[in-house]
């Protein structure tokens, strides 16, 4: 049976990886300094999260929601005690898309609104009203397009505060950095405004951190760079550092109630093992603290190369802009130089989204690459 052809390929089969690295089915080497979409937090086959899963599938992999299961209490506590978000309540899932699809729906389930404000170039899923929240018509289908939703352009606060004050909006959803969309972030007036905005129009602000949570944008979630509460924090992606775990933080001026929110295999101790594994090797290594300065070093030595033009994102979600597309560049990176980058919507914009255990050495060989193949 054929696969669905849904994926443009490079012709790479990775089998294994360790560290920052990955090696393909011919024993080549690649440094990975994308993470699989910043998934990868913690490097590759790094033995902490090994041993944590091996242990947990040799005890227990599955059980549903119907039973107790402590391991979901100590990820909440971890996840409380590193991020600092103290008194929110953590429900769990599968994925980005399915936390922001949950995120939305407690929105509507706490307003008894259902219209939506997210913003241009947003990323938020690939499901029904995570989708339609997305500023792609590409991958809207029409089922999702049923959905009462309104794109602003970031920093137009008049747009916000006019569709607010209409009264029907559930929830403003919004990446403090924009993953897909290509780095771009909004300023601090912005987000702060519409914070207050928000809590005086009876909305709901989610923070979708799904891909700069985590540690990635130097703090743990990229809204502590600002003076904002969300009411839903989304997360994912780095959370599980490649094991299927997502999630929302629900402030608790949210009340629960029995049905509201369910899922199958969200939670289970499998990934409850791997996202305590995660968060015990970020704090073990500090690997908060190495992003600050891995991050520094970067943007220090990627000043000095003339064909950037822009430098964009925080911490390690990072992004160099060209006065070109980089979709050749990416390949020669990857097929001369066997490095893994990504690339945006913004087709001149090359990604950069390595595990937070980065080295200076790694940085030194990734721009000895990009110089060497910008000259070819």
């Amino acid at each position: 049976m054929p696969l669905f052809d849904v994926y443009p390929l490079y012709n790479v089969t990775p089998v294994s990886g360790k560290g920052i690295h990955v090696y393909d089915d011919k024993g080549t080497e690649y440094l990975d300094l994308y993470g699989g979409h910043a998934v990868i937090s913690i490097g590759h086959a790094h033995p902490n999260y090994v041993n944590a899963i091996t242990d947990q599938v040799n005890a227990l992999g599955f059980y549903s929601n119907a039973i107790q299961n402590p391991l979901q209490k100590q990820l909440a506590d971890k996840i409380e005690a590193l991020s600092g978000c103290q008194d929110y309540e953590l429900f769990l899932c599968n994925s980005g898309a399915e936390a922001n699809e949950n995120a939305l729906k407690l929105a509507s389930f706490k307003t008894g609104k259902k219209r939506v404000v997210a913003f241009s170039n947003g990323f938020h899923g690939r499901t029904s009203a995570a989708v339609a929240a997305t500023d792609n018509k590409n991958i809207i289908a029409p089922i999702n397009a049923q959905q009462a939703v309104t794109i602003l352009p970031l920093n137009d606060i008049e747009g916000v505060k006019a569709e607010l004050e209409k009264g029907d909006v559930c929830a403003v959803i919004v990446e403090f950095i924009q993953g897909v969309g290509g780095l771009d972030q909004a300023t601090t007036a912005f987000f702060e405004q519409v914070d207050v905005l928000c809590k005086a129009n009876n909305t709901m602000f989610i923070a979708d951190e799904v891909q700069s949570g985590y540690g990635r944008s130097g703090k743990f979630f990229a809204f502590q760079h600002y003076n904002v509460t969300p009411d839903i924090i989304s997360i994912a992606k780095g959370m599980g550092n490649g094991f299927p775990i997502g999630g929302i933080l629900i402030h608790p001026s949210i009340e629960s109630k029995y049905g509201m929110l369910g899922t199958t295999f969200g939670g289970n101790h499998l990934a409850c093992a791997a996202g305590l594994a995660v968060l015990n090797t970020i704090e073990e290594e500090q690997l908060i603290d190495n992003t600050n300065v891995m991050s520094a070093y970067f943007i220090s030595v990627a000043k000095t190369i003339p064909q950037i033009k822009h430098i964009k994102g925080r911490g390690l979600m990072l992004g160099l802009e060209f006065d070109f597309e980089v979709g050749d560049l990416r390949k020669e990176l990857i097929y001369s130089h066997h490095m893994f980058t990504g690339g945006a919507a913004n087709k001149k914009l090359l990604r950069i989204l390595p595990p937070l255990n980065i080295k200076k050495e790694h940085i030194d060989q990734f721009f000895e690459a990009l110089k060497k193949a910008l000259k070819e």
